[in-house]
């Protein structure tokens, strides 16, 4: 990964699913190394379908489209569990051996952190957001995080030991999410995170549920999920989504880094120190030449021709379509605007004039390709970097797979 336009990139990272009413049933057994275990939570991730094992240990989910699941498993005693299962044209059966959370059967003596407080803080805003809907969203169990900041890395991760327990107020939503990664990277300001939400409705009244219907729709309307379901059923246009490629041109005022560098070298010879104390405003050939360096290589540039979607997606199989690129795509979402924190949050974009406040985000690929299903799930969610808007909703502005 590399640090580009604003230097802050949001990899959201979650398993992609399709859901119908009729398919494939993914059943099994979930015990532990002596005996079946009844009463364990099992959950699909990125799904409000859930159910708990029988008095034989034994669970069953509804009926499945083709796609990649992840099960998650939750049973008091025991370390939380994902197992990812694809299905392509028929049921599956698994068997899932949980093993015992040495830490639940323990006394664990806990060691003040003096820098706790602050490293909360930093994986709230970039796990939660700092979006309108951020601040009605609530971790509940923050005792299960732990911080580790690697001082010559320049990076905190976040491990946790059970899922975390999120109220969003603002969607009506309890989440329960199971953290596989979280790291911040100091350096090129790069958030990367990983997991698995499951979603339960919160009980409301007909006003507050009324109002979570309001704001579900505002948070789905532009989303990722969005925007993948109306590439995969040639609806971009008629969703309000225009698609511009997005590419680079060398910046033709800046001299080479070698000529950059050759000439500080000369004019600073035996003035150690001096190049710090400069003001920059001088007229003198160092001032100049630090001026070059300080210039940026490339600028972007957006082609302002609509990409045609016949030309960038491809179907892969009966169930996945794909596209690749090169450079990057600048999507346009117009039938919503960006509100007001957003400006101020460090994701804004340079748009052309005679683009309007209209929200704007950049897909870049890690991967030769993206591949995603009908309902808008992708299927590698490493495939690709979102900067933008995109980067801007987090947690707090995501809705189930199976929201219409």
């Amino acid at each position: 990964m590399k640090s580009f336009y604003l230097g802050f990139i949001l990899c959201v990272c979650l398993s992609a699913h399709v859901f119908a009413q009729e398919g494939y049933i993914i059943s099994g057994t979930i015990k532990d190394k002596k005996e079946v275990l009844p009463g364990a939570s099992v959950y699909v991730s990125g799904y409000k379908i859930a159910t708990v094992t029988n008095g034989d240990g034994k669970f069953s989910l509804p009926k499945l489209a083709p796609g990649n699941y992840d099960i998650l498993i939750q049973m008091i005693g025991y370390n939380p569990y994902s197992k990812n299962i694809i299905i392509s044209d028929k049921a599956i059966d698994v068997t899932i051996t949980l093993t015992e959370n040495t830490t639940f059967l323990k006394e664990v003596v806990i060691k003040p952190d003096p820098n706790r407080a602050y490293y909360l803080a930093l994986f709230k805003e970039y796990f939660i957001g700092k979006s309108p809907n951020a601040a009605q969203c609530k971790i509940l169990n923050t005792n299960v995080l732990n911080f580790y900041d690697d001082k010559e890395t320049r990076t905190v991760t976040t491990t946790a030991s059970d899922f975390l327990i999120i109220e969003n107020v603002a969607l009506g939503y309890r989440i329960k999410y199971l953290l596989e990664s979280f790291e911040y990277d100091y350096k090129t300001k790069i958030i990367y995170y990983a997991g698995h939400p499951h979603f339960e409705e919160l009980s409301g009244s007909k006003a507050k549920k009324k109002k979570w219907l309001r704001n579900r729709e505002i948070a789905y309307n532009g989303s990722i999920q969005h925007f993948f379901k109306s590439l995969y059923h040639n609806t971009i246009a008629e969703n309000g989504f225009v698609i511009n490629k997005l590419g680079t041109i060398p910046n033709t005022n800046r001299k080479p880094d070698s000529l950059i560098n050759a000439n500080i070298k000369r004019l600073t010879a035996g003035k150690q120190g001096l190049v710090n104390s400069l003001t920059f405003n001088g007229d003198d050939s160092l001032s100049y030449w630090i001026k070059q360096r300080n210039l940026p290589k490339t600028f972007n540039t957006v082609n302002r021709a609509d990409v045609l979607i016949d030309t960038l997606v491809k179907r892969q199989d009966k169930d996945l379509k794909m596209i690749k690129f090169k450079d990057a795509l600048y999507i346009i979402y117009k039938n919503e605007t960006e509100d007001s924190a957003y400006t101020h949050s460090g994701h804004k974009q340079n748009r052309p004039l005679d683009v309007g406040n209209f929200q704007i985000s950049v897909l870049s690929l890690i991967e030769p390709s993206i591949s995603f299903y009908a309902n808008g799930g992708v299927y590698s969610p490493k495939s690709s970097l979102y900067s933008g808007y995109w980067a801007y909703e987090k947690m707090a502005d995501m809705v189930p797979m199976e929201y219409r």
